[in-house]
């Protein structure tokens, strides 16, 4: 095949304890499905889910035991993070139920979905797509894939960033409000899910602004941890 320009190289994050890496379809998100992020989102009670999707080149793999560089982007000046379990897809299909959706995880990460935070309350009054606040180039940082036989407890397990060394987002991961399972039945409902697919379940409350110079250190209890330093 004669192309125009040289096609994108496939996006692939390692996967722990194998030599082998996991190529990225597609970019998920789960919008407020924590109750107290919610809550300082301006918004109450449990509210049918909803999704949002990110480029797979803005993701950033960051290997373990390193630290991350994390590019403070362009057009903001509140710029937040969002400490996220991350569920990588292994099997596709479409209208899955919630029973039967642990046999499409292929395993899970620890992740980070970046916002825009001024230009997303921005286009909300507006009442146009978050697209600039969200889905912007790198905004999508996240650890190696951990296989899910190897991960154990898992609703029970704690969710946590802090801000150079002082504690901002700490909850666990059994307070989703829609767990993973009714999550994956949901979005396959209006997608059909794909081998490859990553969902960035929701983020807890205490999301919060960084400056260039911070170092970002968070980790879901069984999964693994994450470090950036924001430049």
């Amino acid at each position: 095949m004669n192309f125009t320009h040289s096609p994108q190289a496939t996006l692939a994050v390692p996967v722990v304890n194998s030599d082998k890496s996991f190529p990225i379809h597609r970019i998920y998100c789960v919008g407020r499905n924590y109750e107290e992020h919610a809550k300082e989102m301006g918004y109450t009670g449990r509210e049918a889910p909803f999704f949002f999707l990110k480029p797979t080149d803005s993701l950033i793999y960051v290997a373990n035991g390193t630290t991350g560089e994390l590019p403070y982007p362009s057009l903001t000046q509140n710029f937040h993070h969002e400490i996220e379990l991350v569920v990588a897809i292994g099997v596709g299909g479409k209208n899955i139920q919630a029973q039967d959706a642990e046999q499409h995880i292929f395993g899970y990460a620890v992740g980070l979905d970046m916002t825009r935070r001024d230009l997303q309350n921005d286009m909300k009054k507006q009442g146009r797509p978050w697209d600039i606040g969200k889905s912007f180039d790198l905004s999508s940082p996240m650890g190696p894939i951990v296989e899910k036989q190897a991960v154990h407890d898992l609703e029970q397990a704690k969710i946590f960033l802090s801000v150079n060394g002082q504690d901002r987002q700490s909850s666990h991961i059994n307070k989703l409000i829609w767990n993973i399972h009714e999550t994956i039945e949901h979005l396959s409902s209006a997608w059909e899910l794909k081998a490859g697919d990553l969902i960035f379940t929701g983020t807890p409350e205490g999301v919060n602004a960084v400056v260039r110079g911070d170092h970002l250190h968070g980790y879901v209890e069984g999964i693994g941890s994450i470090d950036l330093k924001v430049i």
